[in-house]
């Protein structure tokens, strides 16, 4: 007897165990948890592999004390622009709050990964003498089913924040590094603008005199007063350029207090001896781009939840419950109830064609995306070598003929074939040429920047490479 029994039960113990090994994957599924890093480990890998820089989640006041050291570090000497995009990375508050996504994002994929709750109830009813308890327990088995898709689909997501997250890094790191040669031209040129003041102002002063004593006409004397305003306003535009375009980099770094007042260089980086060549500058745009990259995981995921619309579109609710009730005058009764709605009405059709036209649009949109990409970095390609064309002209050519003429009129003017106001009506002349050589360089390396972030994501070109002339020049005085 105790045999038979024990051979009776083995079956049952068998599918308990079949049972819970195949709910185990489920069981941990439910258990999913939060990540140390709160997905900020692609961001790091994206910053040392395309910038070769180092980013930090600030989560607590020491880290923001570890950040504060470093900047102060790297601010303790003339800035340069690594050491700019450096700072921008650690220490700009805007970005910091774009790496929070980050930890909504995962906590959003944890949810969705996690099993439903089961729900329990207990009711206890009297009617007259006769007492009744029921209890029951429920589990939402239309979750169970979609929880898989539901899972992927904020797993694409996460990744799309992710790339999201990280474009948004890169693209400050290219914007601090324009501002940075923006506010180191526009110094180098507030200086040289000073300077030209100064030179001016000496040359009023002496057409001054000159006309007091009658050795200068009224309209030489105006040629000159004209020069030497005109000498002040362009100052003081580019002593107000400089300022503006310091205040855009301290905003960029996340500067304050004694931080905005770091130095910077006495003039731009030297040009290159020779400019990049890059063929094949289309394919490692689509091969790299992070906004292409997240295009697509979008499309995936809309074709994903495409899919899900499909499976779930006759059963909108799908519960499962056990039922224990009891009775003081009648039997136990127990039970499963299975509850589902019926598509009589709503057949879920709407909700198909609604799915189907959210994925076609996200399929063009991931086109256009391409389309936009290889564009984009196409011209930044050609703005660079455009860009380099022009300010080794302006290197090799231009200023060094002004250079030569100014020389050639120094000469003249020692061996006394030529006054002095024709030396400085040359000089006049040099202005331009110097300030535009400013931009030229200036705007090469700007065009630079963008080029390497068109490479990797969409960039923020900047305007006409072509240099613009600081001052219109008075007439040279006779």
């Amino acid at each position: 007897m105790t045999t038979k029994t024990f051979e009776h039960r083995r079956p049952a113990a068998l599918r308990l165990r079949t049972l819970g090994l195949a709910t185990l994957p489920l069981v941990l599924a439910g258990c999913a948890s939060l990540g140390g890093d709160g997905g900020f480990k692609p961001v790091q890998q994206a910053a040392e592999q395309h910038l070769g820089k180092t980013v930090q989640l600030v989560k607590s006041e020491a880290d923001q004390d570890v950040v504060g050291d470093r900047v102060d570090e790297l601010l303790a000497k003339p800035l340069s622009a690594d050491a700019a995009v450096q700072i921008a990375l650690l220490n700009n508050r805007g970005l910091q709050a774009s790496f929070q996504e980050l930890g909504i994002a995962e906590a959003e994929l944890v949810q969705a990964s996690r099993l439903p709750n089961p729900g329990f109830s207990i009711a206890k009813l009297r009617r007259g003498d006769e007492r009744e308890i029921e209890r029951s327990f429920s589990f939402d088995l239309a979750h169970l089913i979609a929880l898989p898709l539901t899972r992927q689909i904020e797993s694409r997501r996460f990744a799309a924040v992710q790339r999201s997250v990280s474009m948004e890094m890169l693209s400050l790191a290219a914007e601090s590094r324009k501002e940075y040669y923006a506010a180191v031209a526009a110094e180098q040129t507030a200086r040289y603008m000073r300077d030209v003041r100064g030179t001016a102002d000496a040359g009023a002063e002496l057409a001054k005199r000159l006309a007091q004593a009658g050795n200068w006409t009224k309209l030489q004397q105006a040629r000159e007063h004209g020069f030497f305003s005109e000498a002040v306003l362009n100052a003081a535009r580019a002593e107000a350029t400089r300022v503006s375009t310091r205040e855009r980099l301290t905003r960029l770094l996340g500067l304050w207090g004694q931080q905005t007042r770091f130095t910077l260089p006495d003039r731009l980086p030297d040009l290159p001896p020779e400019p990049q060549d890059r063929p094949d500058v289309e394919q490692q745009a689509m091969a790299q781009r992070l906004d292409v990259q997240a295009a697509k995981q979008q499309t995936e995921a809309m074709a994903k939840s495409l899919g899900l619309s499909k499976i779930t579109r006759f059963v909108n609710v799908l519960d499962l419950s056990y039922r224990r009730n009891g009775s003081n005058e009648l039997p136990r009764q127990t039970g499963y109830e299975i509850s589902f709605e019926i598509p009589l009405f709503d057949w879920g059709d709407a909700r198909i064609a609604k799915a189907e036209a959210i994925y076609m649009q996200s399929v063009q949109r991931a086109a256009q995306v391409a389309v936009d990409a290889r564009s984009e970095v196409r011209e930044a390609y050609l703005g660079y070598r455009s860009s380099y064309d022009i300010a080794k002209h302006y290197r090799d050519d231009v200023v060094p003929t002004a250079k030569r003429i100014s020389d050639e009129n120094v000469l003249r003017y020692n061996g006394m074939f030529i006054s002095v106001f024709e030396l400085l009506a040359d000089a006049r002349a040099q202005i331009s040429a110097v300030n535009a050589s400013i931009e030229a360089l200036r705007n090469f390396w700007m065009a630079q920047a963008d080029l390497d972030m068109a490479l990797i994501g969409k960039p923020r070109l900047s305007g006409g490479t072509a240099p613009a002339t600081a001052t219109g020049g008075a007439g040279p005085a006779h």
